[in-house]
């Protein structure tokens, strides 16, 4: 199952493996930071129009869903609280497992005019089945019992060329020669609006073409910079309840695979510090399974210190953290290094753009799946996406049960329950400290 049980992906500032600036665009950087000021109304003028901004590098099978959504829809969609509402479907059936889906096409047509047939839905689950039942139904034959599956079928589908049954198409797409896409056109369906998506390997990167013009407006920033200062932009903030910022605790390090010493850091974070909406657990608060009854884990340096003593004398005596974290959450970082230091640890923050294949801590940003299936991040056997190494422990144990159990279980009520269950064990383990939903950025020249 391991194709659908990793459909939630990381989307972490470290799931996209980044390139350094080159020093061209070091200069460049420079040049725009000493010049731009003063020619800014230039390049305001020269940029109108919808040229938007994204960070990441995407190949056309791994492009935002926010892109994707504009240009076609799954069998399925997805509203904010996580319920699964019809899409290209407008019904469908399971039999009493959870092993067998049926979905029944509604009246959809391609953006060529072709009405939209069972036999185009083309998802590509290797460990799935698929049976045209007729030209509107189209049966899905799993392995195992898997409950989450309707919520899977809402990554949208699309016809060859691109081809989507959205409000948008996309009219040209530019990769660079390793197969990453640069450049995305979409068109209106009636013609009459059009926009472009650059993407840009880094904020920096982003920041530099948004203030020589080549975009006009930016997204899903986590920092301003200097942009906050501009006086013609239109800056909108936005809470994202779809993700959380957390300090990601290796389990099999010799120092932190005991809870002690993961409690003590989560106590001795000041989580107080930070502006944002605090996050507690893996699970958004919108979400129907959300529990918000778990440990906080509020600010108490005393009870750090406390929990730091019952280790043993060798991990105790010069006990030092190594911190990993990326440019964009630096600032993040020195705030925890100081809360550390402060209750009698060496803390050492190191900066990497790319996610390193071992760490001691990890300072990231985690994307949270709409369903609380959560199997590929937590469970034992999930040695590729497990980032934490989660597992050996009496602990660990329980939780695969949950989660073996949650997806199994057809009934939300039940699954409610047990998602509930889950959230409380694992945050009272402690394998990651949950500080805050972040805030994005969409920053718009006038």
């Amino acid at each position: 199952m391991r194709s659908i049980r990793y459909w939630g992906r990381l989307l972490s500032t470290f799931s996209q493996k980044f390139r350094l600036l080159l020093l061209l665009s070091a200069v460049v950087g420079v040049l725009a930071f000493l010049f731009l000021p003063k020619a800014q109304n230039f390049f305001v003028a020269i940029s109108r129009g919808e040229n938007i901004g994204l960070v990441g590098r995407f190949t056309t099978d791994t492009l935002p869903l926010e892109i994707q959504s504009e240009i076609s829809m799954g069998l399925t969609q997805i509203d904010e609280e996580g319920n699964v509402q019809p899409g290209l479907a407008e019904s469908w059936q399971h039999d009493e497992d959870g092993r067998i889906w049926v979905f029944k096409l509604g009246d959809h047509k391609w953006q060529d005019g072709t009405k939209i047939q069972a036999y185009d839905i083309n998802y590509k689950f290797s460990d799935v089945t698929a049976e045209v039942l007729d030209a509107q139904t189209i049966k899905f034959v799993l392995e195992d019992p898997f409950s989450p599956f309707p919520a899977v079928t809402a990554r949208p589908v699309f016809k060859s060329g691109f081809l989507g049954a959205g409000e948008w198409r996309a009219t040209k797409i530019s990769s660079t020669p390793d197969g990453f896409v640069e450049t995305i056109k979409l068109a209106s369906i009636d013609g009459k609006r059009s926009k472009v998506f650059k993407f840009y390997p880094t904020e920096e990167a982003a920041r530099i073409a948004f203030k020589l013009g080549e975009i006009g407006e930016l997204r899903d920033m986590v920092n301003l910079r200097d942009l906050a200062a501009w006086k013609n932009v239109d800056i909108k903030e936005r809470s994202r309840e779809d993700r959380y910022v957390g300090i990601f605790i290796n389990n099999q390090d010799p120092i932190l695979s005991g809870k002690n010493a993961r409690q003590a850091l989560a106590y001795a974070t000041n989580k107080a510090k930070f502006s944002e909406e605090r996050a507690i657990s893996p699970i958004s608060p919108q979400s129907w399974a959300f529990n918000p009854q778990v440990k906080p884990y509020l600010y108490n340096p005393t009870r750090a210190k406390e929990l730091l003593d019952e280790l043993p004398d060798e991990q105790r005596n010069g006990l030092s953290i190594k911190l990993v974290t990326t440019p964009t959450l630096l600032n993040i970082a020195d705030k925890i290094k100081e809360d550390w230091d402060a209750i009698g640890l060496t803390t050492h923050v190191q900066v990497s753009n790319a996610l390193p294949d071992d760490f001691q801590t990890l300072l990231a940003i985690q994307a949270i799946p709409p369903d609380p299936d959560q199997y590929s991040f937590w469970h034992s056997t999930q040695t590729k996406t497990n980032l934490t190494k989660y597992r050996s422990s009496k602990e660990s144990q329980r939780i695969d049960k949950l989660l073996e159990d949650g997806r199994g279980i057809l009934d939300q009520d039940e699954r409610q329950e047990i998602y509930q269950d889950f959230q409380r064990f694992l945050v009272e383990d402690s394998p990651v400290i949950f500080l805050f939903h972040p805030v994005t950025y969409t920053i718009t020249k006038k």
